[in-house]
């Protein structure tokens, strides 16, 4: 008989038994009930997918992933237990409402935070157990980042911005002047090389920061609200931008996002709120129309 933990008391409940409410502290069950459904049948899908020789090979897993905060002596939640897998070459939606828990999943993806408990594997590697060079090198070479204020340096022209990671990866001069100029001309910037940040437009520095998340051919790239500081047009030209690229190049793209734009060209778009995975729906699933999702809030 198929049991659920209550989040409240941490008692083992038979499901079959109780709907709703936990007999013991009356706490909500429903939550728990639907996250068992949805590993249940997710469990179902990949077992049928190895008896048909389909594995799908998962770049990104996540598995009962907590993390706590501890403010003024209160300790917040702010992920519940979170499983997630992401195949290779997916383009991949986080989408919530603020406090959610979106960006918080994201730097547990990206190495840029530890889970309080629960395990992050990139490749089948646990992050957990990597050491402060190990995890760098993970960063530097298998995940590229999108930030929302783009993270440019100032100083540094475009071609310098994008030449950087391969310093730290160990590139030589060469190789790294060929790659960012290539890197540059991909998104749009080949006439733009020698521009400064404050030389060019919010959309151009959003392109170079992706050209520089791509300078170390990384297997993922996390972008965090990458069309969060752009116009509509310009938003939309950096979303084309990195469809374009994944499937071109085969990285897998994970946004955390509120732009609804996204949706039509992720594969899959993972709803998130107070902390835990509400759905998680295929783009075929949706209809979507010019302006306005079906079925959201007015």
């Amino acid at each position: 008989m198929p049991t659920v933990k209550c989040p409240e008391c941490k008692e083992e409940v038979d499901a079959g038994v109780v709907a709703t409410v936990c007999p013991n502290c009356k706490a909500d069950l429903r939550p728990a009930i639907e996250e068992e459904a949805r590993i249940r049948k997710d469990e179902d899908v990949s077992r049928k997918a190895e008896e048909d020789g389909l594995v799908a090979e998962f770049i990104v897993r996540t598995k009962d992933l907590v993390k706590e905060f501890v403010l003024g002596g209160t300790v917040l939640r702010a992920l519940k237990g979170v499983k997630l897998d992401i195949r290779r070459g997916e383009y991949i939606s986080i989408m919530g409402p603020s406090g959610s828990g979106k960006t918080t999943l994201f730097n547990m993806v990206g190495g840029l935070d530890k889970p309080t408990s629960g395990t992050v594997y990139i490749d089948e590697v646990d992050m957990a157990q990597l050491d402060a060079y190990e995890l760098a090198w993970l960063r530097c070479r298998k995940i590229g980042y999108i930030f929302q204020t783009f993270n440019l340096i100032p100083v540094m022209t475009a071609l310098e911005n994008v030449t950087l990671p391969m310093i730290f990866a160990g590139a030589t001069q060469d190789e790294m002047m060929e790659r960012a100029i290539h890197l540059l001309e991909t998104v749009g910037l080949g006439d733009r090389l020698h521009h400064k940040p404050n030389e060019l437009s919010g959309g151009q520095q959003q392109r170079v920061a992706v050209a520089r998340s791509l300078a170390n051919a990384p297997a993922i790239v996390l972008a965090d609200e990458p069309t969060g500081n752009l116009d509509l047009r310009t938003g939309k030209e950096i979303i084309d931008l990195l469809r374009q690229l994944n499937a071109e190049e085969g990285v897998t793209i994970i946004s955390a996002t509120h732009d609804l734009k996204m949706i039509d060209v992720s594969d899959r778009i993972v709803h998130i709120r107070d902390g835990a995975i509400e759905r998680i729906e295929d783009r075929s699933e949706i209809d979507l129309e010019i302006g306005r999702l079906e079925g959201a809030e007015d």
